[in-house]
């Protein structure tokens, strides 16, 4: 299935944007995972990766900055719970929509912008909220 990037709305860092393309089988198999993450809910690059037998945290988070804007990228996530940089306010109210689990950031955190829990946070594909026979086991490292 060939999947064209909405350009309607937000945008993950480095986003392509002009005229309709194809995307690469494996960018369009880590955009199908990221649609699976239940609302609420991250994975991390690594664990994409993982779930997805293939590549690995670098390869996903290239993926995701090229095209993840079509799909909800703040679910996708770095491994230390540190939000997308250039992005963290937007991924914030994403978060805070979702009731997505968050650490409240220590005072001396630049920005004293909070950090994802990913203890109570991170998805391992499984719940049956959003579909999946399995996947990472939350194990996986970015």
């Amino acid at each position: 299935m060939s999947r064209i990037p909405d350009h309607s709305g937000e945008r993950a860092e480095g986003e392509r944007t002009g005229a309709a393309h194809e995307l690469p089988e494996y960018a369009e198999r880590v955009l199908e995972v990221a649609e699976l993450i239940p609302p609420g809910r991250v994975m991390t690059y690594g664990d994409v990766a993982e779930w997805l037998d293939e590549g690995g945290p670098r390869q996903v988070g290239r993926v995701m900055a090229l095209y993840g804007g079509a799909v909800p990228w703040w679910r996708v996530v770095r491994a230390d719970g540190v939000l997308l940089s250039g992005h963290e306010l937007r991924a914030l109210d994403h978060y805070r929509e979702e009731g997505t689990p968050l650490r409240e950031a220590a005072r001396s955190a630049e920005g004293h912008l909070p950090r994802l829990d990913l203890a109570r946070a991170r998805w391992d594909g499984g719940e049956g909220e959003a579909g999946g026979d399995g996947g990472a086991g939350g194990g996986g490292a970015d």
